[in-house]
């Protein structure tokens, strides 16, 4: 079918489709020239914060002015503009925000957006879970620390330079965030949290994030807001831990051997609270390092107590790996961030068959003991979070007979009959040596009967055999017993 140029009816077809593309063009260009004006007067902005402080973002000696966009203006000629004047169009929130709408979808996006989280200490972990917040698309957020940045922080704080050394730590993280996100609204207190008057500071939080160092406190936390149905997650020890594959999202009841988990949790279950508290933790126990002291001179000064911000609150420095509390950090982060989402972290991989393993050698170890008490014992002074910090932690999965091998069937044991039953006085071997010691060292066994009366662990003489364990095992053995048994008296510094 041929196209007649030269009709009236062809002619008006053609002019309408030339007219509707030049509309379209100047439309798209339109658009296209609002967005690149934004994005200039937004880098406009940051480049105006940048140069407003200094020594923060940019230095004195720069040859050349810091340049965000080829097209900005000189710094000079940019006009001064008031923080309240500046807007930020919901199009450059959304292309700022674009990764997390493509990963979340719309409504999900929206309900983070609305979240409302307070973070109380804001420290290596608390300052990193903040940003990655914001960064996330979180609007409203309360930042809760007494604390001043210190030299020693910057090791492994998320927003502290040498510039904020002396100010304190939830002015210097509220500077970044706001630096970050345009719109977001950021409710800094320097102050600390108490039981007492804690609710003001937890006021309409959709999560609460523990981060606090000191154990009273935390647990006072956790309380408060189980009891109250308060949406919390706390933040275990991430001090002298080094190793990021140890690192893992769990229920506080899930909770194996990480030191500090165990106390928390001792704690709440005497309180009556034994679950529905997530924690990040790391199932590492801390090595060859210890909490440094204070010098000798200030001890002469007066109570040490005095020393600290808090009568309650350690005043011995905590050797930290910076990259540790960050990886606490953006755990918490992601882990509310899904939840508030409404597509929460389905099934937080823990550490899976351990703690039947516990459970095991914890049976086996109480029906040891009471055959040789002979008599029904009520229970031991040992847990199943001791035996798995024994096994796992102290002996490595390993018993202290040469050549130091993995046990087909391991078993716990009272090492000297003559003392109590206690973490430094048990050891790991497999059971044909755990056998060969109890017959040695240990009186022979009385079977429990149904009648028998409740009775006490027996110690001393009573419960000693005709050799003592130095008698039956080699010197190289002895030394590996006394070696773990340091090594428990180093880990029970971050337990009590």
């Amino acid at each position: 079918m041929s196209l007649d140029l030269n009709s009236h009816r062809t002619q008006l077809v053609l002019t309408a489709a030339a007219a509707s593309a030049a509309t379209f063009g100047l439309f798209s260009a339109y658009n296209s020239y609002n967005r690149q004006k934004k994005r200039e007067a937004l880098n406009a902005d940051v480049l105006r914060s940048v140069l407003s402080h200094p020594g923060k973002g940019a230095r004195s000696e720069h040859p050349s002015p810091i340049k965000l966009h080829s097209k900005l203006p000189a710094p000079e000629d940019i006009p001064s503009r008031n923080a309240e004047d500046l807007e930020y169009d919901e199009e450059l929130i959304r292309e700022q925000l674009a990764r997390n709408y493509a990963f979340f979808g719309d409504e999900a996006m929206d309900r983070v957006r609305k979240g409302r989280v307070v973070v109380v200490g804001c420290g290596g972990v608390g300052s990193w879970a903040a940003v990655m917040l914001v960064r996330s698309g979180i609007t409203n957020i309360r930042l809760v620390d007494f604390d001043y940045v210190t030299l020693s922080s910057l090791n492994r704080h998320a927003t502290a330079t040498l510039a904020d050394v002396g100010t304190p730590k939830v002015k210097c993280i509220e500077r970044t965030l706001k630096e970050i996100s345009r719109w977001v609204q950021v409710d800094a207190r320097i102050d600390i949290w108490r039981k007492e008057n804690g609710g003001d500071l937890l006021e309409d939080a959709d999560w609460v994030i523990d981060a606090i160092d000191n154990i009273t406190t935390k647990v006072d936390l956790l309380k408060y807001c189980h009891d109250r149905k308060i949406k919390v997650f706390s933040s275990m020890g991430a001090g002298a831990k080094n190793d990021p594959t140890r690192v893992q999202i769990s229920d506080i009841s899930y909770t194996v051997y990480d030191p500090l988990a165990r106390s928390v949790r001792r704690r709440l279950r005497l309180q009556g609270v034994n679950s529905g508290i997530p924690v990040v933790y790391s199932t590492e126990v801390p090595g060859d390092v210890k909490l440094l002291p204070l010098p000798e001179e200030e001890f002469k000064k007066g109570d040490v107590k005095e020393l600290g911000v808090f009568d309650d609150f350690r005043v011995r420095i905590l050797p930290v790996l910076g990259p540790l509390p960050s990886i606490f950090g953006l755990h918490i982060a992601t882990y509310i961030l899904c939840e508030i989402a409404g597509k929460p972290i389905s099934n937080p991989l823990a550490i899976k068959g351990r703690k039947k393993v516990y459970e095991k050698l914890y049976r086996d170890l109480f029906q040891r003991e009471q055959k040789i008490a002979g008599a029904i014992l009520n229970r031991l002074p040992l847990d199943e979070d001791d035996v798995g910090l024994l096994l796992d932690d102290i002996h490595r999965g390993r018993s202290i007979i040469p050549p130091y091998a993995v046990p087909n069937k391991p078993t716990l044991i009272r090492w000297d009959p003559r003392l109590p039953l206690t973490l430094e006085n048990t050891v790991v071997m497999d059971y044909p040596d755990a056998e060969k010691h109890a017959k040695a060292c240990f009186k022979a066994p009385v079977t429990v009967g149904e009648n028998a009366l409740h009775g006490n662990i027996l110690v001393g003489d009573e419960a000693a055999g005709e050799k003592r364990p130095e008698e039956v095992w080699d010197q190289e053995v002895v030394d590996v017993v006394k070696r773990r048994a340091e090594e428990i008296k180093k880990v029970r510094e971050w337990i009590l």
